[in-house]
């Protein structure tokens, strides 16, 4: 049986990044205590000046930029179009990744996961929208002053985690949010 929970923006824990660059708000993870031993995580960090991101091994990163104008990734010494909001972006958590700000801060919503552990799929849906998924594990993150799905009403930056489901999930979501959809392999 699938259970499901909000988690409210205003009770995210902050924590510093890996390399010591800036911080992060943890939304939810499947595991693990601070940055180890995670097979999924969500998070939003705060980047207020351009410079090198951390590095995840074995980690596979999905990346969108959820406040400010934008930025313009470099990935292993390639620099890749420039990120602006709500369009997400993946990249392996090994790369030497840095960026550079259009102008000015910016905050980024970001979903990191275990490739070998875990199938995971994301996209960005705005307006009303019907789905049905098979995930184990589907969050909807919220980038709107409200959004009604399960019958909860998500504030902007809440997330509402379902777990456990073994099923065929009918979901409707109303308002402009993420739906990340993760299923444990093997």
């Amino acid at each position: 049986m699938s259970t499901a929970k909000v988690w409210r923006a205003a009770d995210y824990v902050r924590m510093p990044w890996k390399n010591g660059g800036g911080s992060t708000e943890e939304i939810s993870r499947d595991a693990g205590t601070g940055l180890d031993g995670f097979g999924w995580r969500l998070s939003i960090a705060d980047i207020a000046e351009s410079g090198g991101f951390s590095t995840f091994a074995g980690y596979q990163r999905v990346i969108t930029v959820i406040k400010g104008a934008g930025m313009v990734l470099t990935v292993d010494g390639e620099e890749q179009r420039g990120l602006l909001p709500l369009q997400p972006f993946a990249f392996n958590g090994e790369s030497q990744v840095s960026c550079r700000l259009i102008t000015g801060p910016i905050r980024d919503f970001n979903l990191i996961y275990s490739p070998q552990r875990y199938h995971a799929r994301l996209q960005w849906v705005d307006g009303v929208q019907q789905f049905f998924s098979t995930a184990q594990t589907v969050l909807v993150f919220s980038v709107a002053d409200e959004v009604k799905v399960l019958g909860e009403t998500l504030g902007h930056h809440d997330c509402l985690q379902v777990d456990g489901n073994t099923g065929l999930l009918d979901i409707s979501v109303s308002g402009r949010s993420c739906v990340i959809e993760l299923t444990a392999l093997g």
